[in-house]
């Protein structure tokens, strides 16, 4: 009789494109959720929690370098009883189903409807260095008012929010563009009507901030060699037709009445470009009257946005300092947040348009940004630990860590094997806690506790002398009534607050 065959093992990886989050990163994004949200709640947008799958059919097909609905997205067919099959796939953002969610309850939603949504969406494109298939998106958005109004509010809140996540002023620039203008010179260049010939411009002139003008000419041409050698092939313009294009993206001036000019010179007679124009120069008034200045949010041609189903105003918030990347060099750490109005997007479920702006911040790479700055810590302190040196004493223990909870503070009893004390303080130093609780049978006897400070005893311990050492006791022996307030005392001093 053969044997059965053994069933292997899972490898224990993670899937290709994704990753695991671990505690302080994970509280890092919790909190800056929190104050993003705080931000948004301010402007009076209220909070939305959509389903994370939606039809294919309601997701539409809208991502950039996508030829099927179901390809750029993680979708499965869904049969019921009959045999018919459904379409499913998880959200790629947070706009597409807030679409779907206006069209479904409008009737019982106030006009205009200012929502936020934050969670995670997932899309299936090649990852690559520090781009992965899921991740965070943080939105806020205007249903239901054409009014440039809502566009400069959502620029002015971006900027806010920036701000108060920890972004200080000119390191970071909110640039506005209109898809309209770009529209008109497409139509007064003859592609109005070719859909394919527009995308293909489209994703050509959204390589503008890699490639530069030149690279975008050769792109719109016969094509160009890219910096490993390869040669990619261009969208086949004329030079006369490209250069248009290359007019309305080198549009921006000193100031905005003379980028506005530039873009009414590379539109020509063309109304759709004028509408867009016009458009641009009320958002800019605006945002003037609110006190915000260029410093804080331009016009600038060259934001284009990739997703297809931009039809106004778009913006992009780019963080204007330097960091160096993975081999060494000095380059801007760029784009973190982008969004624009989307006029026909409920249209596809009500045959009405309904007018909609809005902004998407991408929240791990805010984050990343945050940790370049030093304004996020790269790693939190654990919690306070109290020992185990008598493990039929559990109880007592377990009172301790009881006061320290409820006076807030974050503590924890060793659950471990406590024959070994090492092994403990091993354990406090893994979960890098900020304080030890040590009480023996002697302790006890006494009245008192033994309080450890992990964090200076590692300072001593990396640095200092022996003289020092005595000089700067890093554990405490207190009564057992002051346990709460000494453990207080040391987090302060640790903060740099004592």
């Amino acid at each position: 009789m053969a044997k059965p065959k053994k069933q292997p093992r899972p490898k224990a990886i993670t899937p290709k494109g994704f990753r695991d989050y671990f505690g302080s990163e994970v509280t890092q994004r919790t909190e800056m959720l929190r104050t993003i949200a705080g931000v948004y709640h301010r402007y009076g947008f209220d909070a939305l929690e959509s389903s994370a799958v939606e039809t294919v059919e309601a997701l539409g097909k809208f991502l950039p370098d996508v030829d099927r609905p179901n390809e750029g997205v993680f979708a499965w067919q869904e049969f019921d009883e009959g045999g018919n099959g459904d379409w499913m796939a998880l959200r790629y953002d947070l706009t597409a189903p807030l679409a779907r969610v206006y069209a479904q309850h409008r009737n019982d939603l106030p006009t205009p409807y200012r929502r936020y949504a934050m969670g995670p969406v997932w899309r299936n494109e090649k990852p690559g260095p520090g781009r992965y298939r899921q991740f965070y998106q943080c939105d806020a958005d205007t249903v239901g008012t054409a009014s440039m109004a809502a566009d400069a509010e959502i620029c002015a809140m971006l900027s806010d929010t920036l701000e108060t996540v920890g972004i200080p002023r000119g390191d970071y620039l909110v640039r506005v563009n209109n898809r309209k203008v770009l529209n008109g010179v497409l139509e007064a260049m003859g592609l109005g009507e070719d859909a394919s010939a527009r995308d293909n411009v489209l994703r050509t002139i959204d390589k503008f901030d890699k490639v530069g003008e030149q690279g975008v000419r050769e792109l719109l041409t016969k094509g160009r060699l890219d910096a490993s050698g390869a040669f990619i092939d261009g969208v086949g313009l004329s030079d006369n037709q490209a250069e248009p294009v290359i007019a309305f993206l080198t549009s921006k001036a000193a100031d905005t009445a003379g980028t506005l000019a530039n873009l009414r010179a590379a539109a020509g007679d063309n109304k759709t470009g004028a509408d867009g124009i016009a458009e641009l120069e009320q958002i800019g008034e605006l945002l003037d009257a609110g006190g915000y200045g260029a410093d804080r949010i331009e016009i600038d041609p060259s934001v284009v946005r990739g997703l297809g189903y931009y039809t106004g105003p778009v913006y992009e918030a780019e963080l204007t300092f330097e960091i160096f990347d993975e081999k060494g060099r000095k380059r801007q750490f760029g784009s973190v947040a982008g969004g624009g109005r989307y006029d026909d997007l409920v249209k596809r479920f009500t045959g009405q348009e309904v007018p909609a702006t809005g902004i998407s911040i991408g929240v791990d790479r805010l984050l990343a940004a945050l940790r370049e700055k030093g304004r996020v810590q790269a790693v939190e302190h654990g919690p306070v630990v109290v020992t185990v040196m008598d493990r039929d004493r559990m109880a007592d223990y377990q009172a301790m860590v009881a006061e320290l909870r409820n006076a807030g503070i974050r503590a924890e009893v060793y659950l471990g094997n406590p024959k070994n004390f090492g092994n403990q303080l091993k354990y406090a130093d893994r979960r890098n806690s900020p304080v030890a609780i040590i009480e023996g049978g002697d302790e006890k006897a006494k009245g008192i506790v033994q309080i450890k400070d992990l964090i200076l005893g590692a300072k001593i311990a990396e640095s200092a002398t022996l003289e020092e050492w005595k000089e700067r006791p890093s554990q405490f022996e207190v009564p057992r009534d002051n346990l709460v307030a000494k453990v207080r005392e040391i987090l302060a001093s640790q903060s740099g607050q004592g």
